[in-house]
């Protein structure tokens, strides 16, 4: 396993939610923005900000088959990007309580 994929792992593994993101991209900003007013605790990673933030998201293509940001991970599963994370708004409550995430 590579270093990198050994890293994108462990941040899913570690964390009740996480998010890959960009600090500039209106999409990841406005997932961000959706969980913390659900009051989540999450972990992001701004991959225009790090320096391996294009190796991340390569590896993150081959883990989920999605190559955009934000890239967002609850209870180490694999929710998709702000649309998909704005359709289950709904349901966001619970899986965040389910991840111990708030």
């Amino acid at each position: 396993m590579s270093a990198t994929k050994t890293k994108v792992q462990s941040i899913i593994d570690e964390n009740a939610v996480a998010v890959f993101s960009k600090s500039y991209c209106p999409h990841c900003k406005a997932a961000k923005q959706l969980l913390s007013e659900s009051g989540a605790k999450f972990y992001a990673v701004e991959l225009d900000q790090v320096d391996d933030g294009s190796a991340i998201q390569s590896t993150l293509g081959d883990l989920t088959g999605q190559t955009t940001v934000p890239n967002i991970f609850i209870a180490q599963k694999h929710i998709g990007g702000n649309s998909d994370l704005q359709a289950s708004k709904g349901q966001l409550k619970n899986l965040l309580k389910e991840a111990g995430a708030i």
